[in-house]
């Protein structure tokens, strides 16, 4: 297959390319480098089947050979760098999530959507399915992600109704692993960094908010087993496995054998409580749950860390 993928340079856009190439398909990948890497996709230039093409999906784009399928990974979506960016994160949500659907409308190719769980905002129910429509704060500081993926959401359908363009779209709860930025201000990241550096580790709030956590290898699967099928209404991707923000520091501090102190700030605006997926529809529809626990994850994802801090050292030097 011919596959276009936007964030391709991102964290779970990195996993993607490289998943396609092994398997023999031919990716065009699309980034600004805003919060992507060119370190994540470095070992795949060469690569006959590899194009990397930089761009600000935000703004309008030709793509001269035929598509089969658009996949829209890129986003701002890290706290850090969506209160940095919030008008750039609307952007790509919203105008770039136009342009790809423009995209696949002129190539008739199938277009799928990386939605998130940030789209029921603080929920009042408890896991989140599907069906539920979300508690969000329009205006509020998270506003310009959570608004600009639930407008990507809309933008998706209103293509799929006029123009009947196939679509997916996959809702991803709290995923880590590889390629993640060392900065990008999300906690799994937060807790290894500040761990490994002999820093303090930084809890918002009490540390009793809840988050469910997944290995990108087993969201990645759960991507190709949606693309394999026809199903086009939203679906939840996430482990339900659940723990408090202090298990999770627990847990690092544990597998690193590592210890920090730990000091906690206030709750920023809107932050949610309790997050954690109902899977009912990935386990029935695309026969996926996550096979990855926490622990075999956070230590695969503590040695890429590890390398990586150790490799800016020997550089700084």
């Amino acid at each position: 297959m011919k596959i276009l993928i936007t964030g391709g340079a991102g964290f779970i856009g990195s996993h993607l390319c490289k998943k396609f190439l092994d398997r023999g398909d031919r990716v065009v990948c699309i980034d600004n480098f805003i919060t992507g890497s060119k370190e994540n996709v470095r070992g795949l230039i060469g690569n006959n089947n590899f194009t990397l093409i930089e761009h600000d999906i935000s703004k309008p784009f030709v793509i001269e050979e035929d598509i089969d399928w658009v996949l829209h990974f890129a986003a701002i979506a890290s706290p850090n760098d969506y209160l940095a960016h919030p008008i750039k994160t609307l952007k790509s949500g919203l105008l770039g999530t136009h342009n790809c659907l423009g995209l696949a409308k002129l190539k008739k190719a199938k277009f799928f959507l990386a939605s998130t769980s940030e789209v029921y905002g603080d929920p009042l129910i408890h896991p989140q399915p599907e069906e539920y429509w979300g508690n969000v704060n329009t205006i509020g500081e998270r506003s310009c992600y959570d608004e600009s993926k639930r407008g990507a959401e809309a933008l998706t359908y209103a293509y799929h109704r006029q123009h009947n363009i196939e679509i997916r779209i996959v809702r991803i709860f709290n995923t880590y692993g590889p390629n993640m930025q060392l900065d990008d201000g999300r906690v799994v990241s937060n807790f290894i960094v500040q761990v490994l550096k002999g820093k303090a580790l930084t809890i918002y709030g009490k540390g009793t908010q809840t988050r469910s956590f997944c290995f990108v290898d087993d969201l990645i699967e759960g991507i190709l087993k949606l693309m394999d099928i026809k199903y086009l209404l939203p679906i939840n991707l996430g482990n339900p496995s659940e723990y408090t923000m202090l298990e999770l520091a627990k847990k690092v501090m544990e597998i690193t054998g590592l210890s920090s102190k730990i000091t906690f700030f206030k709750l920023p605006q809107d932050d949610p409580k309790r997050r954690k997926p109902d899977i009912t529809k990935a386990t029935k529809i695309l026969k996926w749950k996550p096979r990855i626990d926490i622990d075999e994850g956070l230590k695969r994802t503590i040695e890429y860390f590890s390398k990586k801090i150790s490799l800016g050292k020997k550089e700084a030097v």
